[in-house]
């Protein structure tokens, strides 16, 4: 669940002023009007849904790739090898949401033909967040599973070589009445992104997400971003992280572990690969009838008996679906550190304005 401290001087931005002004920054680097709102969007929606290690804290990052880091923010995606529900994307370099959204939009299209497709991307960038894009699928009345590689932050079990990336998969079935039910998660206890976060406010990261260089859990921030990102479930996570990273890059042939290049050298533009699959419900069972389903699933979560120390319970994605429904209505809590890094990436575009109420 997306739990951040707060420390009182987040500052509420509407969420509509907050994406017209990203998407005017990215415009300013060169995009196109449609693909600077898409990437705002995915942006925007994160901080929406709680995710703001995947939100609008990375425009300094993304205008750095844009404006010298070699990302071509005119990247075209391009559909390189089809057989059937089988999609090979190439992305052109461009802007890893654009190369994503166009290669679910390619499987989702698939699908309406063959009940199943599956589209691998290569010649991309980060994407964002996973959940954005099995969201797509669900709103084509679709199950939808996304994977992506990662830079690697982790060491094998009982190793000390940063040789693993996170690797996150993603899924997710349409409800009925009840929210669609969505996993989006990383195989590492946390990521760079939300110890960065903890970091803006000064606080220690929590037990068991981290060790430091030689292996030995911390809570030091400092010391956690220089060492390894703890694997959840111990060799289980571990695990499941490596056949995510085969599944996001070896069926596309982008690049996979340190072949993507290291945390302090960053990424190698355009070589980061996906995986997208979209899966027609109607092609296996009636999909009024799973959609039932899955909110007799989610209701029976939620009423489930709990603990002493529990108030609610959550199935997959309820907590980011209320909290960006509470959001849309009442603003998004930002810090300082965020709003000045956006502004200072508007600067580096040449875009001054904000448009902030």
């Amino acid at each position: 669940m997306a739990v951040y401290p707060e420390t009182g001087s987040e500052r509420v931005v509407a969420s509509a002023d907050l994406h017209r002004w990203v998407a005017a920054i990215f415009v300013a680097a060169g995009m196109s009007e449609a693909d600077a709102a898409l990437v705002a969007d995915t942006l925007v929606r994160a901080d929406l849904r709680g995710i703001h290690s995947h939100g609008t804290m990375r425009v300094p990052e993304y205008m750095a790739k844009l404006t010298g880091g070699g990302v071509d923010p005119r990247g075209r995606p391009s559909l390189l090898h089809e057989r059937g529900g089988a999609l090979v994307v190439d992305g052109g370099n461009a802007m890893g949401q654009v190369v994503a959204g166009f290669a679910m939009g390619q499987a989702i299209a698939r699908a309406r033909e063959t009940g199943v497709a599956v589209a691998a991307a290569r010649g991309s960038n980060h994407c964002g967040a996973l959940d954005y894009w099995v969201l797509q699928a669900v709103r084509a009345g679709m199950a939808g599973i996304a994977a992506t590689n990662a830079l690697p932050t982790m060491a094998p079990w009982g190793g000390v070589d940063k040789i693993v990336g996170m690797n996150p998969l993603a899924v997710g079935f349409p409800g009925g009445r009840e929210p669609p039910v969505v996993l989006d998660i990383a195989f590492g206890a946390t990521a760079h992104g939300k110890m960065r976060i903890y970091k803006q406010k000064g606080a220690p990261i929590p037990e068991g997400w981290a060790f430091d260089s030689e292996g030995r859990p911390t809570t030091d921030v400092d010391a956690a971003l220089a060492g390894l990102i703890q694997p959840v479930g111990g060799h289980k996570g571990i695990g499941l992280a490596i056949m995510s990273g085969m599944l996001s890059t070896l069926l596309s042939g982008a690049a996979y572990g340190t072949e993507l290049g290291n945390m302090i050298d960053g990424p190698r533009p355009g070589h980061d690969g996906h995986v997208f699959i979209a899966l027609d419900i109607a092609a296996f069972q009636p999909a009024e009838r799973v959609r039932e389903r899955v909110d007799a699933i989610s209701r029976q979560v939620q009423d489930g008996r709990r603990g002493a120390d529990a108030t609610r319970l959550y199935p997959p994605g309820l907590l980011e679906s209320e909290f960006e429904a509470r959001r849309l209505a009442e603003g998004i809590p930002l810090d300082p550190a965020t709003l000045d890094g956006i502004a200072a990436a508007g600067r580096v575009a040449g875009y001054a304005g904000s448009g902030l109420a």
